[in-house]
């Protein structure tokens, strides 16, 4: 049994966190794209008056698939409960997200749910932060940007599509991933990199988990 039968497990256990009449939020990745999935059954099952907010077009489309009924964000004023994946997770519990390019959407939602539930597989624990940081700009700060992380320490690299054109996010931005080697203050390099004109975002969430799954292999997982 694979990470993915331990996702498909803990999606399932997750969804005992949710109840009739929540707005939930719908993260993008592999962990909730499986709980979507999940939702999508509860719902018909127990035939609960539930919305969800998409933080990208991917999971946008796989919701409607299963029958969930869709709001935006900008016509809600909370959320009862985000479901997210995460690129990484530190031994603080911070996390890093944004390698599918949702990341200003996504930390919006984390900034409004009364809980926020991340799910993952045991390869995205690390005890300090080891990967790059998407960094979600406008596009006429890129060189600015790229300066002010270069002055952080960071080395930035333009995320491109495989042909070579830019990467754009579903808002219009472009992304830098910036490499900052390993990370023992995250949330001290988040501000800075959020206090930089241009920056519309960062990748490391200031916002931690009130709750974590973690799945390991033999379709098991924690809670923690």
């Amino acid at each position: 049994m694979s990470y993915d039968d331990a996702i498909t497990a803990l999606s399932s256990n997750a969804l005992k966190l949710v109840k009739d009449d929540y707005v939930i939020g719908l993260g993008s990745g592999r962990a909730a794209t499986a709980l979507v999935k999940s939702l999508g059954k509860l719902i018909k099952l127990k035939n609960y008056n539930i919305k969800g907010v998409p933080t990208s077009l991917q999971i946008k489309l796989i919701a409607e698939k299963v029958g969930i009924p869709l709001i935006e964000v900008d016509q809600i004023k909370h959320i009862d409960i985000v479901f997210d994946g995460a690129d990484q997770i530190d031994s603080q519990k911070f996390v890093i997200k944004g390698g599918g390019g949702a990341l200003l959407r996504e930390n919006i939602l984390f900034s409004i749910a009364k809980k926020v539930v991340v799910m993952a597989d045991n390869t995205k624990f690390v005890k300090n932060f080891t990967r790059t940081v998407p960094v979600e700009i406008h596009p006429l700060a890129r060189n600015s940007v790229t300066n002010s992380i270069k002055k952080l320490g960071g080395k930035a690299k333009l995320r491109s599509l495989d042909r070579g054109y830019p990467f754009f996010t579903e808002n219009g931005n472009i992304i830098l991933d910036c490499d900052f080697g390993t990370i023992k203050n995250p949330k001290s390099l988040t501000q800075k990199i959020k206090g930089t004109t241009g920056v519309l975002e960062s990748g490391i969430f200031i916002r931690k988990p009130d709750v974590i799954y973690r799945a390991k292999t033999g379709g098991k997982f924690d809670v923690l």
